[in-house]
């Protein structure tokens, strides 16, 4: 398969910024690769935001300082998007747990 982009390594910015993608499509801020419109679908929002936190989880200690900021802003922005999105939808409740650290 050919592309004219040029191909850049997968690092672990790259995977963060793939999922955060994923986890706002879910929200409906994007729409799903080959569809006209965005759906809100809470459930691919939430695995999503579940994955961003076991990164973070999974990499304790073992992140740059950008890096960690990153993970960090994005799991806020995210989980902020979700709790408004959530808010606005009928008929289905969610109440989103955030593990705090100590």
């Amino acid at each position: 398969m050919e592309t004219n982009q040029e191909e850049r390594p997968i690092d672990l910015t790259t995977f963060v910024l793939s999922v955060s993608a994923a986890a706002f499509m879910g929200l409906g801020l994007s729409p799903k690769p080959g569809a006209k419109d965005a759906e809100v679908d809470l459930d691919l929002a939430k695995q999503n935001i579940d994955l961003l936190q076991l990164i973070k989880e999974k990499t304790k200690n073992n992140l740059s300082a950008d890096e960690e900021k990153l993970i960090d802003s994005v799991l806020y922005e995210v989980r902020m998007k979700f709790i408004e999105i959530q808010g606005k939808q009928e008929g289905k409740k969610y109440i989103y747990k955030i593990k705090l650290e100590k």
